[in-house]
């Protein structure tokens, strides 16, 4: 079975294949030759999801999916949320995001977070599934670790003592908040061919 995930983003791609499996082959908008970038000015997690699911429904005409993700700390009011990607401007920073974050949580000592992701899925006949995913765990005061990207090297999950850049990619995927959002999913495909 071969799946498009409306996403130029290579690492949430090979995430999200390593989760599934050989038995589903994710393709990207990359893998289609499609290099342009997809709006993204909802202000949910769901409503971001769903521009680029059905952008990729209506441009190729087949089913698909999308994911839209975040981080929230209760201490910045769930900052910064749907704008994750983009919490330090243009242009995207995964580096001037994490020093931005750690400057706004200076003196704060309570850093209470939760990583958050939306998947919608667009089946053959346009209807459209929700599946989330969430990690609850709390935001350190220096970046630890060299793998993964976004987030990661400051955000220790819940019951461990290192943070997602400190994971491997199997330990990573068997907890984080996309892990669980694909694990719902898989599990849906899994009783629709059944």
């Amino acid at each position: 079975m071969q799946l498009l995930f409306c996403s130029s983003n290579l690492n949430k791609t090979k995430e999200i294949q390593h989760k599934v499996g050989v038995s589903i082959q994710i393709k990207n908008l990359l893998d289609l030759g499609f290099t342009g970038e997809i709006p993204e000015n909802a202000n949910t997690f769901e409503g971001n999801a769903l521009l680029k699911a059905q952008f990729g429904f209506d441009k190729f005409g087949t089913a698909c999916f999308s994911d839209d993700s975040g981080l929230e700390v209760e201490a910045l009011n769930k900052e910064p949320g749907v704008y994750s990607a983009r919490y330090a401007g243009e242009p995207k920073s995964d580096e001037r995001n994490m020093e931005k974050l750690l400057l706004n949580l200076k003196g704060i000592q309570r850093r209470e977070a939760c990583f958050k992701t939306v998947l919608i899925y667009i089946d053959a006949h346009g209807k459209k599934h929700i599946f989330e995913g969430r990690v609850d765990g709390i935001i350190i005061n220096e970046k630890r670790g060299s793998h993964g990207f976004g987030y990661d090297p400051v955000f220790v999950p819940n019951g461990f003592d290192k943070t997602f850049a400190e994971m491997n990619l199997e330990e990573k995927s068997k907890l984080s908040h996309r892990a669980r959002a694909i694990e719902k999913f898989i599990h849906f495909l899994n009783e629709q061919s059944m």
